[in-house]
């Protein structure tokens, strides 16, 4: 497990699920790299970790001045190091500014000289940087906007699907269900007065914009990106037409493929692939896209961050939070599951189906209080055609209480997950 439970909150300040096991990290002397999106907290959460420790080297690559002195001279990193006190412990924040300086900390881990703990908010800058991602010498944590269970939302009863289980950390925040579908789960978008959280959000994108996409070289495209990432935003969550959005951004389809492994590799969208599996029907097979926070996907989409969005998108927005969820929740709890989506050319659907390896748990997703057999349609071809790899289907809907729909199909409320 990679959580703690804890039963109050320190001042203002959020538990997270990762932070007991970054703590044990540090405890038991070995280096990590903590990978997420801009803005989910990663810097805080391991300043909190860090507190109460001596001889930390810091190095926060968004500096200018500390970056470009160790672009000039990576090896300065060994130097200082070797001139600590004691044994160091390096905090790089946004590593993947300088990729060169993981050959410089490899010198430092073999010799057992530095523990180290890294953050990062992109994979393609690292992989394209040609950098030494350290295998076998960092362990890997991946940090989210906020789960449910860090808002405080989750139900004492324990969840009928017990391979997502995880418990609050936080008492219950003043902050709905409603509100994240509009505004996301950014641990800063919470704590802000909700007449600022469209300020913020509108300064993210433009800050993403800025940074992330000229950085990656795409100047002279830079508009035609920018088109294409508001139509990405209002295809969350569906499956993209390529054709369709080459036509209406002005690129090639191959750019917009290009473009998507782009959103991907800055943790900005998560890809979901159909399941394949002993298909007897034709599937559909293209990916999915999620955008990794649904006020980020509001804003891009230009959609109005106001709650009246909710009387038409509630239904999608919905189905992007719990699948979010559950992709957050295979993280933290360190699983290697994956998350997979069904629908045949018939139109028979199901929107997650989550592969544990050992068997296979289809979900539905309906954002309404009450669900009929008529709303599970999807997942009972999905249960008759897949008899042998899975016994049981869920709805995740809004309703109070848990309902029976079938023998096999059980509705559970969002905040019993």
């Amino acid at each position: 497990m990679m959580y703690t439970s804890y039963m109050h909150c320190k001042s203002d300040t959020l538990f997270r699920y990762a932070e007991s096991a970054l703590v044990r990290l540090f405890q038991e002397g070995y280096s990590g790299l903590l990978l997420g999106p801009r803005q989910t907290g990663k810097t805080t959460l391991i300043q909190s970790c860090l507190k109460g420790k001596t001889n930390i080297l810091e190095y926060p690559l968004q500096n200018p001045g500390i970056r470009l002195d160790l672009e000039a001279k990576p090896e300065r990193l060994i130097e200082q190091a070797r001139a600590a006190p004691s044994q160091p412990l390096l905090f790089i924040d946004e590593a993947q500014k300088i990729p060169i300086l993981f050959d410089a900390l490899q010198v430092l881990l073999d010799g057992k000289e530095a523990q180290a703990i890294l953050t990062g908010s992109s994979a393609r800058k690292l992989r394209r940087g040609g950098a030494n991602l350290l295998p076998g010498r960092l362990k890997r944590f991946y940090l989210d906007p906020l789960l449910w269970g860090e808002l405080g939302w989750l139900s004492k009863i324990k969840s009928s699907i017990r391979e997502l289980r995880v418990e609050n950390v936080n008492p219950p925040q003043s902050y709905s269900l409603d509100q994240s579908l509009v505004f996301g789960s950014l641990p800063g978008i919470v704590r802000l007065p909700e007449k600022d959280r469209g300020d913020f959000l509108k300064s993210y994108a433009e800050t993403y914009l800025e940074e992330e996409i000229r950085a990656e070289a795409l100047v002279r495209k830079i508009g035609s990106f920018s088109r294409f990432l508001e139509l990405a935003a209002v295809e969350s969550g569906n499956n993209p037409n390529f054709t369709k959005l080459s036509n209406e951004s002005g690129v090639s389809a191959h750019a917009i493929r290009e473009f998507y492994q782009i959103l991907e590799d800055t943790l900005i969208v998560e890809r979901v692939d159909p399941f394949l599996k002993n298909a007897r029907k034709r599937i559909l097979s293209s990916s999915r896209y999620y955008f990794f926070d649904t006020g980020v996907r509001n804003v891009l989409a230009r959609l109005p961050l106001e709650p009246r969005i909710l009387s038409v998108q509630r239904g999608p927005l919905f189905e992007q939070a719990v699948i979010l969820e559950i992709s957050r929740r295979i993280r933290t709890l360190n699983l290697n599951y994956k998350v997979h989506y069904w629908r045949t050319s018939g139109g028979a659907e199901v929107d997650c189906v989550l592969d544990t390896g050992e068997k296979i748990i289809p979900i539905e997703i309906k954002s309404c209080s009450r669900v009929d057999k008529s709303d599970v349609k999807g997942l009972h071809i999905f249960l008759q055609d897949y008899a042998s790899l899975a016994t049981k289907g869920y709805v995740i809907f809004t309703g109070q209480r848990p309902e029976k729909i079938t023998p096999n199909i059980t509705a559970i409320p969002w905040n019993e997950l």
